[in-house]
């Protein structure tokens, strides 16, 4: 069956510089995948032996497999054995990473704790991993976020498209020094007008945010037709859900509703921990929490590699190419933190049992029609980088329930759907921008195969994946 989308001219592509030409392995009016499995983001069965055509930039056709000739202008590449995906559109992402001074193997370090940003790496490693679309959740150098999202538009710099998200919108006091305090509710209204007014494309609320606050924040953002997420513990997700916001982070592990002592407008001392640890699925307050997230339409993100290592067991795996990345330093950290320390005090709650407790919630968010996005939440806490963190993602969505190819949708045309661009991203169908990943080996039957990823589309534009990676090798906690 043919499918053939007419396009209007495309638009002017910007001139690759010199710095990013080096990591294009495809560049060509137009673009043959011959013989490729496709895997197209909308959740349905893989289908195989299909050529996708690609041309200034779009997707023109999706058709039975042919050998195609080389023509003038025209690139064919056999694909037998690989899969193509949409790109990933990652909902938690960041281009910093977390520094603890003087970290040593009892977890011990000096503070204050920072949070330096990897405008060099970060982007890099994004691309490698297939990521094309991410949005920042989060910003600690938000004039930095918006001048690198500039020169990537304008082909200056290798990366991915980017969503600026301003300055976190964060109460009286935090774990970061780097972050702005609010100090009331005109003072959160002020700051998303000046960020909007600068080019910032959506908000995140953070822990110790007051209601007040959020509300002012909200309405502010609304006005221009931005959105706002949360990393809240102050204010519960219920609370939020009524206040307007449209999305909130870390699936269901931070929401403090249940907790012992919480007071208004405080986070609590369990941080969330024992709202999970009690929230059961399918008992009374799973469903009304449930209930009242869809009734409001609130998103959901999944950031499951982030809590994947207090789950125990040996978790996460260790990949050689993200351990190749990192600095010497990073890469001790990232063993230290690997290892709980005898000295410390037992958990108070089961973090395997947490972890299991999230899937099943987002599970059955998902099951009552709630929008599940998804991000790693990668700043080398938690051992996550960019790009091998959406990897991990995909996978643990698989190991939670979902199916291979229902997994690939939340991370990639659900967040599509979040941002209003799933007219563009998201998914493989004729018209839209060809954002997409050319895999060795088939996820829909082994979800691992998700880190053989080669070639990266961005724009019809294909990058070396190993290129990339290699360009970083030693850097990434650096720059």
């Amino acid at each position: 069956m043919l499918f053939l989308f007419l396009l209007p001219a495309p638009a002017e592509t910007p001139e690759l510089s010199s710095r990013v030409k080096e990591f294009v392995r495809v560049n060509a009016p137009k673009v043959i995948l011959t013989h490729v499995r496709v895997i197209d983001g909308t959740g349905a069965a893989a289908t195989e032996d299909q050529n996708v055509i690609i041309e200034g930039g779009k997707i023109v056709a999706i058709q039975p497999g042919a050998d195609v000739a080389t023509a003038a202008g025209t690139t064919p590449l056999d694909l037998r054995g690989y899969t193509v995906l949409p790109g990933i559109v990652g909902m938690h992402n960041h281009l910093f990473y977390i520094a603890r001074p003087n970290l040593n193997s009892q977890w011990r370090y000096d503070q204050p704790v920072l949070v330096p940003e990897m405008t060099f790496s970060a982007p890099r490693l994004y691309l490698a991993g297939g990521v094309t679309t991410m949005r920042t959740t989060g910003s600690v150098e938000t004039y930095a976020d918006l001048n690198l999202k500039r020169d990537i538009d304008a082909g200056k710099l290798p990366g991915p498209h980017i969503d600026v998200t301003g300055p976190y919108l964060e109460g009286s006091e935090s774990y970061f020094i780097q972050m702005p305090h609010l100090t009331g509710a005109e003072d959160a209204r002020q700051t998303v007008e000046y960020s909007a007014d600068r080019g910032v494309t959506s908000f995140k609320a953070y822990m110790n945010i007051t209601r007040a606050e959020l509300k002012a924040a909200i309405d502010a953002a609304h006005k221009r037709g931005l959105k706002v997420t949360g990393h809240l513990c102050s204010v519960t997700y219920p609370e939020a859900a009524e206040l307007g916001i449209d999305d909130l982070e870390h699936g269901f592990f931070v929401n403090t509703e249940l907790d012992p002592g919480k007071k208004p407008d405080q986070c609590s001392e369990s941080y969330g921990n024992y709202t999970l640890e009690h929230m059961e699925p399918g008992s009374a307050e799973a469903k009304d929490l449930i209930d009242t997230l869809v009734k409001h339409h609130v998103a959901i993100t999944s950031t499951l590699p982030v809590f994947e290592g207090d789950a125990g067991g040996g978790r996460p795996p260790i990949r050689q190419k993200a351990l190749d990345a990192m600095t010497p330093e990073a890469r001790q950290a990232f063993f230290y933190l690997r290892q709980r320390p005898a000295s410390l005090p037992a958990r108070e709650t089961d973090g395997a049992l947490l972890f299991k407790r999230d899937m099943e919630l987002e599970r059955a968010f998902v099951a009552a029609g709630g929008l599940l996005i998804a991000g790693p939440d990668p700043t080398g806490n938690g051992d996550v980088l960019p790009g091998f963190g959406d990897q991990r993602e995909i996978e643990l969505l698989a190991e939670a329930g979902f199916s291979a190819v229902e997994a690939i949708r939340i991370a990639s045309m659900n967040g599509a759907i979040y941002m209003g661009k799933q007219d563009h991203i998201g998914s493989i169908a004729a018209g839209k921008n060809a954002d997409l990943m050319v895999i060795k080996g088939d996820p829909s039957k082994q979800i691992s195969d998700i880190e053989n990823v080669e070639i990266v589309f961005k724009d019809g534009i294909g990058y070396d994946s190993q290129k990339l990676l290699d360009s970083v090798k030693g850097h990434y906690g650096e720059y």
